[in-house]
């Protein structure tokens, strides 16, 4: 959308937003960002859905963040408008970690990944997700995998982007090796938010993160998901004291937990598969095969 629809958007909705305070993000794959100003000079976020799959999760969202907020000592987004076409809340404290170049795509890292105040405070985020009662969760509607449903979603998922997209074997291989060794897979699940990256993250002083963003994917699941992104951007010495502030914070241990971090970053081309799939458009189809292709040519180099 342009600025004359985004203000037209948000005036249907109720909110009035001065025009020149816009700032647009185009960053997003499934949502275009908006930060504004209303004419009673309150600065708000606004999320409008790409396309109408997204546009149907947002309910789901909506259950997700309600549940949340109540039980955790951070900041969430408070929805003030939420429907199909736009959701917006008033902007939270705090700075993302990390941000993209306008012009050139490239991140901006705006806190330290290694800062061990931040590794412990992380750590301690985490341990306060996952002391959330799953059953608690099922009961308000958040979707819920038991142990044994993790691995039969990945079963599942792999299956499904065989059949549309082509695999190369060293890939299929790996990932099937994967899938039926039992060492990797968890004998308890926990609730997540399941996208812990730093673009979700607003951080003050580089530190303390005081609000988190991005709750769609949240549901109680394998507890590794929440350390992968960590265990990718950090050094093995930041994510060991991640792990020990997490299990001092009350964190259950997960066995293997390395391996699945590991295992789960080199299934990311599945994960954007099914993605593709789910948004049914053909640029993300061409993406996700290119991204099969080079997946097996690092493997076959490495």
């Amino acid at each position: 959308m342009d600025t004359t629809q985004i203000l037209a958007l948000a005036s249907d909705h109720g909110l009035a937003l001065e025009p020149a305070s816009l700032r647009i993000n185009e960053a997003g794959l499934d949502y275009q960002v908006v930060f504004a100003t209303s004419t009673a000079d309150q600065r708000w976020v606004l999320r409008i859905p790409r396309r109408p799959d997204v546009s149907v999760k947002i309910k789901e969202e909506a259950t997700i963040l309600d549940f949340v907020k109540p039980r955790v000592m951070f900041n969430v987004p408070d929805w003030r408008i939420h429907s199909d076409a736009l959701i917006a809340y008033p902007l939270l404290p705090g700075e993302p970690g990390l941000t993209l170049d306008t012009e050139t795509g490239e991140p901006i890292w705006n806190f330290d990944r290694e800062n061990p105040a931040y590794c412990v405070e992380l750590g301690q985020l985490i341990a306060q997700l996952h002391a959330i009662d799953p059953e608690t969760a099922r009961a308000a509607g958040i979707p819920v995998h038991h142990a044994s449903d993790v691995r039969s979603s990945w079963l599942n998922d792999l299956a499904k982007v065989r059949g549309a997209f082509s695999i190369p074997n060293v890939l299929l291989e790996r990932w099937t090796a994967w899938i039926r060794e039992d060492s990797y897979w968890p004998t308890f699940t926990v609730f997540t938010h399941g996208e812990l990256y730093p673009a979700h993250l607003l951080l003050q002083s580089g530190v303390k993160i005081c609000s988190v963003l991005d709750w769609t994917t949240a549901r109680v699941t394998d507890p590794a998901v929440e350390f992968m992104y960590h265990y990718m951007l950090a050094s093995p010495e930041a994510f060991a004291m991640t792990v020990r502030a997490y299990e001092a914070a009350g964190g259950p241990h997960r066995p293997n937990l390395i391996g699945q971090c590991e295992a789960l970053i080199a299934a990311g081309p599945v994960t954007y598969a099914c993605y593709a799939l789910t948004t049914g458009e053909p640029e993300h189809r061409v993406s996700a095969q290119k991204l099969l292709d080079s997946a097996a040519s690092e493997d076959r180099s490495g």
